[in-house]
């Protein structure tokens, strides 16, 4: 399947008015921001962009968003490969004043009027509120990782017994 790349700049008033529809491709390596929250710049990112206006002629988009990156393991600290999904519809506005008035299903996309929209940074913002908090391997693929590193197999050598302070107080306790 051959990709294009995402364009970076777009017009997405004119693009609201005309129903434009941009899908297209980015590497992590783009997005700075994103980049610096996962484990190596691999993977690829899909996203699908759908300009249009709503019912009450507002200018919105519609943003879908799919990535499969590498990102580092909470439990064990290593890489590994999960996959990023997001969709969300932005009301598109010039100032701060009119993102106050939007209905509370759109989040504003704030545009300056005289400049055009980076939609990798659109894309990157979207990318960093899907990346889930923490990331886990399946608790069975972290023990293996883990065990590597303290020499040990599914057999566990128990520390030697260690006399229980509290036996004095039960002695005490038994001879009343």
């Amino acid at each position: 399947m051959l990709t294009e790349p995402l364009p970076n700049a777009l017009d997405v008033r004119k693009a609201s008015a005309r129903g434009v529809s941009i899908s297209g491709t980015l590497k992590p390596l783009n997005l700075p921001r994103f980049k610096a929250l996962l484990a190596d710049e691999s993977g690829e990112i899909r996203a699908d962009l759908a300009f249009s206006r709503d019912e009450e002629n507002r200018p919105v988009v519609q943003v879908k968003i799919a990535a499969e990156v590498s990102v580092i393991c909470q439990r064990c600290l290593s890489p590994m490969q999960t996959g990023v999904e997001g969709e969300n519809q932005l009301g598109i506005v010039w100032t701060d004043e009119q993102a106050k008035h939007l209905p509370r299903h759109l989040d504003p996309l704030i545009v300056p009027e005289d400049e055009g929209c980076n939609l990798w940074e659109l894309v990157e913002d979207e990318l960093m509120l899907a990346l889930p908090p923490y990331s886990y391997h399946d608790t069975e693929d972290c023990k293996e990782i883990l065990s590597e590193y303290t020499g040990q197999g599914d057999e566990e050598e128990q520390a030697p017994a260690r006399p229980n302070p509290f036996d004095v107080l039960a002695q005490l306790k038994s001879d009343d």
